[in-house]
């Protein structure tokens, strides 16, 4: 299996690649319940992708000015879309292409960003780059079409003193609402929460992934990820 992965990597494996998600909210506060994602106490705005449309990008510091940030998503047929836009402007930055969702971003070009770098959707925040990380922590995803995705690996992590409930909420296309696909519990004290799927769990095309936490006990900070394999159904991986 080892070997089969390594080969994936290398793209040795006709039509299948490898997906590595992870993501970190800063500080999710007690009884609440939100998206591993750079947005504190926050359920990912789903909602926000009805319908395809351009984004914007926008920095909040000067310093960051004329930066070049990568989007990383896919496109109103839910096929790969990547754009490169610079922060020529403080807001506004607008994208060429029509994006139906987001879920990674990275400066590209220039130094770390200094200041906090937003991707609106409208007037929504689907995505953000936090100050002095360099990209994106979303711990969400979407399979891209005419691929099914296969979830082998997912890990949790809690800030000392810290401790949640998580979840790895699916909605698999075709469906209006979310479902509970694995869920897991996760403490400071506790260390690190891992498990291997030694019989993937397969997710079809255009269905949305979202890990979420709520923080039972102490403000704190998570952090989750997974591994996916994407295989083209064309080679029967649906």
């Amino acid at each position: 299996m080892d070997d089969l992965f390594l080969n994936i990597a290398r793209g040795l494996v006709k039509g299948t690649t490898s997906i590595h998600k992870f993501g970190a909210v800063p500080a999710m506060s007690t009884n609440t319940t939100g998206t591993v994602w750079d947005v504190s106490d926050t359920i990912y705005p789903w909602s926000a992708w009805d319908t395809a449309g351009t984004i914007t990008v926008d920095r909040a510091s000067t310093s960051d000015a004329n930066k070049s940030v990568t989007v990383v998503g896919l496109d109103s047929d839910y096929n790969a879309l990547t754009e490169t836009i610079v922060l020529t402007n403080p807001t506004g930055n607008v994208s060429t292409g029509s994006f139906i969702r987001v879920f990674r971003a990275f400066v590209t070009d220039g130094t770390t960003n200094v200041g906090l770098v937003s991707i609106k959707k409208e007037a929504t925040t689907v995505a953000a780059i936090t100050a002095g990380k360099g990209q994106t922590l979303m711990a969400l995803y979407t399979i891209p079409a005419g691929y099914t995705g296969y979830l082998v690996k997912g890990t949790c992590t809690a800030q000392a003193g810290a401790d949640a409930t998580g979840d790895m909420f699916i909605r698999y296309f075709g469906s209006s609402s979310f479902r509970v696909g694995h869920s897991f519990e996760v403490s400071g004290a506790g260390g690190q929460y891992i498990y291997e799927f030694h019989v993937p769990i397969p997710i079809p095309e255009k269905s949305d992934i979202d890990v979420r936490a709520t923080a039972r006990a102490n403000n704190g900070r998570y952090t989750a990820a997974f591994d996916l394999i994407l295989i083209k159904d064309s080679l029967g991986g649906g």
